[in-house]
């Protein structure tokens, strides 16, 4: 079985199975299958150019007061992973404001593993221009963008 094909998943359902992977890997490399991932300056440019995206930081707060954040300037939400589903779901009694099947979400995670996931589960719930940023905060701090509060 190739690594990255699914395993017993024959559709959703009562008393079907979920759908196994031949571990993380392949999650991951299914979900970023369904992915246009963009680079930082990307990330950057739709930030400062399209009033329909957002930044999406996922990160728990200990990691943003360790590793910084991005700067406040830009359109950045803040909503840890636990909760994005309930946020984003236009249907959804908890989500924010800017919420829509059109938004264009950008997740961000310290290093862009989690982000690949998150933007997947959003794009299946109908949020199809959800995206993620490749190599994270991390690549974007290095990229020397806009940050708040990082550590010296």
């Amino acid at each position: 079985m190739q690594r990255n094909q699914r395993r017993g998943a024959d559709g959703p359902g009562p008393g079907r199975p979920a759908p196994r992977y031949d571990g993380v890997d392949a999650l991951l490399a299914d979900a970023r299958s369904r992915l246009d991932r963009i680079s930082v300056r990307a990330a950057f440019q739709e930030l400062v150019t399209d009033e329909d995206a957002v930044l999406v930081d996922i990160r728990p707060a200990a990691q943003r007061a360790a590793e910084g954040e991005v700067a406040a300037t830009l359109p950045v939400l803040v909503v840890e992973r636990n909760v994005l589903e309930w946020r984003f779901d236009p249907r959804s009694d908890a989500r924010v404001r800017e919420a829509s099947y059109d938004l264009r979400v950008i997740v961000l995670c310290q290093e862009g593993y989690t982000s690949s996931l998150a933007a997947d589960a959003l794009q299946a719930l109908g949020i199809h221009r959800a995206t993620d940023v490749v190599g994270g905060f991390a690549a974007w701090r290095s990229a020397g963008l806009p940050v708040a509060g990082v550590v010296a």
